[in-house]
């Protein structure tokens, strides 16, 4: 069974991915991550899989539009923005409108991916115009260059400043509320293994699912 599920999915999914497996016994579940748009270009053009797990409802459109779900996708989380800074917040980073302090050295994700628009909104109802220093293909990719000091902050999702376990730091700021991003999950119609899909979406969407999801900082649907 396949999965196509948004970056910011990545450990949660994985951990849900083992307990699958553990309870399928035979079953293999098989993970690729990426920017929503990207993996939605994929199954639009005709990339196998069963499962699509989107980091927007604007992204799952795209599949929805071309036939591509089997039935209504659900809103299983959600997931708000943080600014992530390096360890320590060196650069005393307290609001939307630090990110523009001369010298800065800011990433945004694309456009067109969920992180990307998310921030967008966010830094519109704050008011701020932002250069970034460049703009990343998914979630992951504007964290690790805040990991690697290639940049002092990036505007990603609360749940990948938890996952990097302490490599970056996570600074809250109120616009974030204004750009929460709701995450669908959807069966999809060619899938070649619609059961297993079936099962997988089932867990997401169970108390043990919602809970490992939640302990990764996801919001409640």
């Amino acid at each position: 069974m396949t999965v196509f599920a948004a970056a910011s999915l990545k450990e949660s999914f994985t951990a849900l991915g083992r307990k699958f497996e553990k309870d399928h016994p035979g079953t293999k579940v098989t993970f690729s991550f990426g920017g929503s748009d990207t993996l939605a270009a994929s199954i639009t053009g005709g990339a196998p899989a069963d499962v699509f797990a989107a980091a927007g409802p604007k992204t799952m459109k795209i599949v929805t539009d071309k036939g591509g779900t089997a039935g209504t996708p659900t809103t299983f989380v959600r997931n708000q923005l943080e600014i992530a800074t390096l360890p320590g917040n060196p650069d005393k980073l307290a609001s939307l409108k630090d990110l523009t302090k001369s010298g800065l050295k800011v990433v945004l994700c694309d456009k067109t991916v969920p992180c990307g628009a998310a921030a967008q909104k966010a830094l519109t109802a704050g008011g701020v115009k932002l250069t970034p220093v460049s703009y990343e293909e998914d979630v992951k990719s504007a964290l690790n260059k805040v990991v690697l000091k290639e940049a002092d902050a990036a505007l990603v999702y609360r749940t990948d400043v938890k996952a990097a376990d302490g490599k970056v730091q996570g600074v809250d700021f109120p616009e974030s509320a204004k750009a929460v991003n709701d995450y669908p999950i959807a069966l999809l119609k060619n899938a070649r293994n619609a059961e297993a899909a079936k099962a997988f979406i089932a867990l997401v969407q169970s108390p043990e699912g919602q809970q490992v999801l939640t302990e990764a900082g996801f919001l409640k649907p």
